[in-house]
């Protein structure tokens, strides 16, 4: 295993500090709450979703397209490393639910680890069942129930 680097010194943390999104408007997605709870030793790229006012300042910093999925848009910077999206699964989650049941790690929301493994077991890629393995084992060394 890597040294992991600490979340305000990875390049994709630094850029979305820098968009300074209203911090209750938005959340990190993805593979990004693996790398807050040391699951991940690093990631390529970065989910934020975004509502109200963080969604209207990032639909002014590039073009909005379709999302692959759902119906969802997004806004892609960083040569497509950060994607801030206006929703996520919305078919599991309404945009605001999903953003209010955020934890703060790191001074940071992020969206919960048992929303991670629902999202990923529903997307079934080899990533994502090696990134439900891992939580799985995370959950296991630290004696908590995962909830799939």
């Amino acid at each position: 295993m890597t040294e992991q680097i600490t979340i305000h010194q990875h390049p994709l943390f630094i850029a979305l500090e820098e968009l300074d999104l209203p911090q209750q408007d938005f959340i990190i997605a993805g593979s990004g709450p693996l790398l807050a709870h040391g699951i991940r030793d690093n990631i390529t790229d970065l989910d934020i979703v975004a509502r109200g006012p963080a969604w209207e300042l990032v639909q002014t910093m590039g073009p909005v397209q379709p999302a692959p999925w759902e119906d969802v848009t997004r806004v892609l910077l960083l040569g497509s490393r950060l994607e801030i999206l206006n929703g996520w699964f919305p078919s599991m989650w309404d945009v605001d639910e999903f953003i209010d049941n955020r934890e703060i790690r790191h001074g940071l929301p992020f969206a919960p680890l048992d929303r991670v493994l629902r999202w990923k077991s529903r997307l079934g890629r080899a990533k994502d069942l090696a990134d439900i393995d891992a939580a799985l084992q995370y959950f296991t060394a630290a004696a908590l129930p995962p909830s799939v």
